[in-house]
């Protein structure tokens, strides 16, 4: 029987989103009467497109097999991305096993928020999630395409690649992983050497030594950050072949998933039976169970931000509520760093996202009648891919976890609540993610100290002046100001201050890393400084609360908010490393309740 609750929440969303919903479905019904230009193109058209297509050129100009997209994140500069280089090859061979064709369609930017965090750059990271859809619908704009595959890993990738497929929802979408990293150095021992540089213990020469043995080899990062709560979230919301978010790069299983992939896309296709666009896919309910995910493994913060912002491009309404909701009866059923010493490749072998599904169907925390890539229902998530002989097949996964202290059932929780939490008061709505916040650290009450960038949080620290229980506030780093950067290097700043028996807090308009947990940070506020929100009316020992425990944001000390707001000069996030060209981006973006986009 489907919980109450996840039920109630779902038919709010549905209610909420009628009209928007509606008007999305009827142009993609449209779209799907007209299909694909190809066949209408002219003569000239024609030969464009296919003229370097080599040995498809005549089942392109001749046959109607199905033509496939595929639009890729491919560097070979990041990790996560490098993987996808052989990946139109193995597709192109796939396809034409069963008489179809596919093309890369196009490429969209891919950048490392690990690489730019602390510098400039990042300051681009979120508005190039909307670039990313963007770049995407140019690519899908020849209108030659039958189905399309999307290669894409990363922080704001897959969430700029589904925001693109909901505009392009009448054609059937598959999104292929390329996996994790084998494991390297714990992170869990990264953390702690970062932890001593912060702290003058050890020097450079140590902290790289450290990084490099984390970061050693083709995949994305291990641990459970922004990059790999995507790809839960398109196992858990039907986009992904089942069981094939963490198989690792360059094996033979990851291989055989992608040519799975690709041929399954081509079967969704209007030419055949089994017609799956993804505007039928990605429904309301897709994205109640992503939610319920999301709280379940503990994931991202930052998908706080990016599911609003799926779910819009699909005329889909979600607010911060429906997460909090949804957060007070979904368990933890994960440990994976940082919310556990666990890596991702940990999880997986310990029975992964199959296992957690069937638990969470289970109790009835998910909605079991969805339409995915792999047919209708999720029960098909419970099942793992497998070669046998060479050949791929999908088994039952384990009834049970190989390993409590990873992955544990809905009726034995880590903890009976998601890791994510909404909190509002006179300071404004954020959020916060507690899962990896130890129980006695979930209330702070302190005298603020206020900051307009992380750069004057560090050297503050390092005079000694944070020596003390402390409500960190760091303002002027919303979307509007300068593209609402992730603060993840003050994590080890913090938590060396929490470790010295300090109560510390963290309170921002701006975004912590996935990565980030083991400090009470009280994250996205809304409205932000630049907006005249009450973060900018704070000034040094002001008292603030911040309580995970009641969902409590307040000003304790009086009259705060009859001060005038403070304003910061942003003249110095105008340019420089490309800032120059974002403008506009700053100011059309929407707040971080919204989903922070400027689309």
């Amino acid at each position: 029987m489907l919980n109450d609750t996840l039920d109630r929440v779902t038919d709010r969303i549905i209610a909420r989103s009628e009209d928007t919903r509606r008007a999305y479905l009827d142009r993609m019904r449209a779209a799907a009467q007209d299909g694909p230009a190809r066949a209408h193109l002219s003569c000239s058209g024609q030969a464009h497109a296919y003229a370097a297509a080599g040995p498809d050129q005549d089942a392109l100009a001749t046959r109607d097999a199905g033509n496939l997209g595929i639009v890729t994140a491919y560097n070979d500069m990041l990790s996560a991305h490098q993987p996808f280089e052989g990946f139109p090859g193995l597709i192109r061979d796939a396809a034409r096993a069963v008489g179809g064709t596919a093309q890369v369609a196009g490429g969209v930017p891919a950048m490392c928020d690990g690489v730019t965090q602390g510098t400039a750059g990042m300051e681009l990271s979120l508005f190039s999630r909307d670039v990313i859809a963007m770049a995407s619908a140019v690519a899908l704009s020849h209108n030659t395409f039958d189905a399309v595959v999307f290669l894409g890993v990363c922080d704001k990738i897959v969430p700029g690649l589904v925001i693109a497929a909901q505009a392009f929802g009448h054609i059937p979408a598959v999104f292929l992983p390329a996996g994790p990293m084998t494991s390297g150095l714990s992170n869990d021992e990264k953390a702690k050497v970062r932890q001593q540089f912060a702290a003058g213990e050890v020097g450079r020469d140590a902290l790289m030594k450290a990084e490099m043995a984390a970061y050693h080899g083709p995949g994305t990062c291990t641990f459970y950050g922004t990059a790999n709560t995507n790809q839960m979230l398109m196992e858990f919301m039907g986009l992904h072949l089942p069981g094939s978010s963490f198989v690792n790069p360059n094996t033979p299983l990851r291989e055989a998933l992608t040519r799975e992939g690709a041929q399954r896309a081509l079967s969704l296709s209007h030419l055949g039976n089994n017609y799956t666009p993804v505007c039928d896919v990605l429904d309301e309910r897709a994205f109640a169970n992503g939610i319920v995910g999301l709280h379940a493994t503990g994931g991202s913060t930052n998908l706080l931000i990016h599911l609003v912002a799926m779910a819009r491009a699909g005329g889909i309404v979600l607010d911060w509520h429906d997460f909090s909701d949804l957060a007070e009866v979904t368990p933890l059923l994960a440990r994976v760093y940082p919310n556990g010493l666990a890596d991702v490749n940990h999880f997986h072998a310990a029975g992964g996202l199959g296992y957690m599904i069937g638990e969470l169907l289970g109790a009835g925390l998910l909605h079991p009648d969805v339409t995915t890539i792999a047919g209708q229902g999720l029960e098909r998530y419970t099942q793992e891919p497998k070669l046998k002989d060479g050949a791929l097949t999908w088994e039952n996964g384990s009834g049970e976890t190989l390993n409590d202290k990873i992955l544990r059932p809905a009726s034995d929780p880590f903890q009976p609540t998601g890791g994510l939490k909404r909190l509002t008061g006179s300071l404004g709505t954020a959020v916060t993610k507690i899962s990896a916040v130890k129980p006695e650290h979930h209330v702070v009450e302190a005298p603020a100290r206020v900051f307009h960038d992380q750069e004057a949080v560090k050297a503050a620290y390092h005079a000694g002046e944070l020596n003390q229980d402390t409500v960190v506030v760091v303002r002027f780093q919303g979307p509007k100001a300068n593209g609402m950067p992730e603060l993840h290097s003050l994590t080890p700043v913090l938590a060396n201050l929490q470790a010295r028996g300090h109560k510390v807090a963290l309170v921002t308009d701006g975004r912590m890393s996935g990565a980030s947990g083991k400090v009470l940070s009280a994250i996205h506020v809304c409205p932000e400084a630049v907006d005249g929100g009450p973060i900018a009316k704070v000034a040094d020992g002001d008292v603030l609360r911040v309580d995970a425990t009641q969902g409590v944001l307040q000003i304790v000390t009086q009259g705060v908010l009859d001060r005038p707001v403070v304003e910061a000069d942003l003249s110095g996030n105008e340019a420089g490393l490309g800032r120059e060209l974002f403008a506009t981006f700053r100011a059309r973006v929407g707040s971080a309740e919204t989903g922070a986009s400027s689309l």
